[in-house]
């Protein structure tokens, strides 16, 4: 990825062996210029943050990386967006890809996992917001989630026009920071929709603790939960969020929004974003 500019913020750079023409970065809270509890670069503009402070925090992260940012309206469900430069702000989805370069596929998150994908040849990139309902199916998600939508639409497009032997084992994803499993405490319902799911969530109960004083209550790994329906998709090249402490946006508070952390006790929080492109 070439030098940022000058006023480029604070990011991570996901490590993974994405080929040279694709970019990626996951912005933290830092770098921005709006206030508190939005403090400083929120990238949500429906959060009640000043319109004003996210358009310059957008802007911002567009001239940093000489990229085109298209942010979607998500909705926790699962339809998948195929971008391109005419596309709008607001399109309601909860993942994206594309093959037009400086185009960035972008998905905002505050506890929810981001996901991203690239493939071998350098071809197709997208992104995928990830929370237990979209990964469950529940709510205004497809029974079967997000992530099985997402990688269809992501191998269509990779495949579209060329000789069809590039399959799953082609495909790289990158698992970004999203809520911890020592933080994400649920509700027998959400372990219950699970379970439910079917054959892309076999192992479902190895991803819940039990909470000892709180008979119905559990712990929720939510990126072991993604690992293992990718893994069942056949994508096998995942990098990332190892659900070790580092990747929690609960308990990194100087670096990471959190929803659950911040919004009772604060009455909103920002967003961070999640983009990947070609170049």
């Amino acid at each position: 990825m070439g030098a940022p500019g000058p006023l480029a913020p604070p990011v991570w750079l996901p490590d993974w062996p994405a080929p040279g023409n694709v970019h990626a970065v996951m912005t933290t809270r830092q770098g921005g210029c709006s206030v508190a509890p939005f403090e400083t670069f929120n990238l949500g503009d429906h959060v009640h943050d000043d319109p004003v402070s996210v358009q310059r925090n957008r802007d911002r992260l567009a001239a940093s990386f000489s990229v085109q940012p298209v942010f979607l309206r998500q909705v926790h469900g699962a339809h998948c967006e195929h971008i391109h430069p005419d596309s709008v702000h607001g399109t309601v989805a909860d993942a994206c890809v594309t093959q037009h370069e400086n185009l960035a596929c972008t998905v905002m998150v505050a506890d929810c996992l981001p996901v991203l994908m690239c493939d071998r040849a350098g071809r197709t990139v997208g992104a995928a917001h990830a929370g237990w309902r979209g990964l469950a199916g529940t709510g205004d998600a497809a029974p079967d989630g997000i992530l099985p939508h997402f990688l269809k639409r992501f191998v269509d497009l990779a495949l579209d026009g060329i000789e069809k032997s590039t399959t799953t084992s082609e495909v790289l994803a990158w698992l970004g920071p999203c809520i911890g499993p020592t933080a994400f405490e649920v509700g027998a319902e959400v372990r219950d929709a699970f379970l439910a799911c079917g054959p892309h969530f076999a192992n479902t109960s190895a991803c819940f603790d039990a909470v000892w004083n709180k008979p119905g209550h559990y712990r929720c790994d939510l990126a072991a939960l993604a690992r293992m329906q990718l893994r069942e998709l056949g994508v096998q090249q995942l990098y990332g969020n190892d659900s070790s402490a580092r990747w929690c946006t609960m308990s990194g508070s100087s670096v990471w929004f959190s929803h659950r952390r911040d919004a009772s006790r604060l009455g909103s929080t920002g967003r961070m974003a999640a983009c990947v492109w070609l170049g």
